[in-house]
């Protein structure tokens, strides 16, 4: 499965992972959120429900992946780093060019659509 995700007029093209977490994440769509900035590598949003999930430790994070943090939080990567918190992978973004830059460092309005 694949969505488009919308920032600040620039849209990047996510595949989803084959699971039960990121096919519940797909059937909220649309979905038009402020993702708020953590640590300068990340945004994130805590969704109105909880998702399923299986966590695991992610060791390196990659810039351009969507993670789900404590079933309802779902969180986007800008930068690469190690990280020894555990995830529920969603999907990755397929082309991460620019992402920093386009996200910034302040909170940020999304859009995520099918």
């Amino acid at each position: 499965m694949q969505i488009k995700i919308s920032v600040n007029g620039k849209k990047f093209e996510i595949v989803l992972e084959n699971s039960e977490s990121a096919r519940e994440f797909y059937e909220m769509l649309p979905l038009e959120v402020t993702m708020n900035e953590l640590n300068g590598n990340e945004k994130y949003v805590r969704l109105n429900k909880n998702l399923p999930s299986k966590d695991s430790r992610a060791g390196i994070i990659n810039a351009g992946d969507l993670m789900l943090w404590s079933s309802n939080t779902v969180v986007l990567f800008y930068e690469t780093f190690s990280s020894s918190y555990s995830y529920t992978r969603l999907g990755k973004i397929l082309n991460p060019v620019d992402l920093s830059e386009t996200v910034g460092n302040g909170n940020i309005q999304v859009k995520f659509e099918k």
